[in-house]
């Protein structure tokens, strides 16, 4: 984009800690077989929570749900670490390593995931319609958002946001790998990703919302917004989507919040850019919001996108079906 370009609407990315070099985001999930086993997820979720409370737990973490494409329950804790050295002392407790590994965790009666993720700062990046809280996701970390940018708003604006993207093509090299377990058997199953696979995190919050803003919500933006989410849940790979989940927030008592994501793995930022700007499903999203954009005023959207080092990346399903995350990948 030129130098003289003008974005058609303010936008903000959170001002990173500069002593911060790496993080690492965690998904842990507990998925429900059924309505009968929805009792044993929520118990085994309440497990994952207070994990969080031991020495070196994460920084931050959000709870949301999801219901998958076979129609069952995922509960998901999705958790943040500054540095990869406190992730590593809270991973390798006795009280986490021991829980996740126990065979225990086989004959529970409901399945488990964890998707683990650790950018470097130059793999990493964030765009907010707002610079005023409440934040989300690793923003609440950082707590400060920077003045209006200018790479926003026209297609490859996401790749330049990403500082790598300065020296790297950021291709991507090799191929998802099952390590351990045979994906359609069930049972334990660890897959390990490949160079520059890439994560997108993108919300929005309408807890705010009033009047003609919140109902342009209900009946403009949400429905199309849950279309393009449907699609990639169903038939992304045809795209290079390895997987989808339309979260949404929930508090610690399980109540459903006004705010929540689709969170979705790809092949590579390429693939992600590709569906973004010629796919009818997301052409439908960003048309419609451009279209109401000058009604919003409360309502905040928001995305975070990071590539990964294929070392810095680890997928664990145990008892999950063959759909779940990059089981279906695979």
């Amino acid at each position: 984009m030129t130098d003289t370009w003008k974005p058609p609407y303010p936008a903000f990315s959170a001002k990173v800690d500069p002593t911060v070099e790496q993080m690492v985001m965690a998904y842990l999930g507990v998925q429900s077989k059924d309505e009968a086993s929805n009792g044993k997820a929520c118990a085994a979720f309440q497990t994952i929570r207070e994990s969080l409370k031991l020495p070196d737990g994460p920084a931050r973490h959000d709870l949301v749900q999801f219901v998958d494409a076979l129609g069952c329950l995922n509960l998901i804790v999705v958790a943040y670490w500054k540095a990869p050295e406190t992730y590593a002392k809270w991973n390798t407790s006795s009280e986490i390593a021991g829980w996740w590994a126990s065979d225990d965790r086989l004959n529970d009666g409901v399945g488990y995931f964890r998707e683990i993720f650790s950018p470097r700062m130059e793999q990493f990046e964030t765009i907010f319609t707002h610079d005023y809280g409440p934040f989300e996701g690793v923003s609440v970390l950082f707590g400060n958002m920077s003045e209006p940018i200018f790479e926003h708003g026209y297609w490859g604006s996401m790749r330049d946001r990403l500082p790598i993207s300065q020296n790297d093509t950021i291709e991507p090299s090799g191929s998802l790998t099952v390590v351990q377990g045979q994906p359609a058997a069930g049972g334990r199953v660890i897959i390990s990703g490949h160079q520059n696979l890439t994560l997108i995190r993108s919300g929005e919050d309408w807890r705010r919302t009033e009047g003609e803003e919140r109902r342009t919500w209900y009946e403009e933006i949400e429905p199309v917004l849950h279309q393009g989410m449907d699609f990639l849940r169903d038939d992304g790979l045809e795209v290079g989507c390895y997987s989808n989940r339309y979260c949404h927030h929930i508090d610690e008592n399980g109540n459903p919040e006004e705010r929540g994501f689709g969170v979705s793995f790809w092949n590579s930022l390429a693939a992600l850019e590709h569906w973004g700007e010629s796919h009818p499903t997301h052409l439908q999203i960003f048309v419609t919001f451009m279209r109401n954009v000058k009604k919003f005023k409360e309502l905040t959207l928001y995305h975070e996108v990071s590539v990964f080092d294929a070392s810095n990346q680890y997928f664990e399903y145990i008892n999950c079906h063959p759909k779940t995350g990059l089981l279906r990948a695979v």
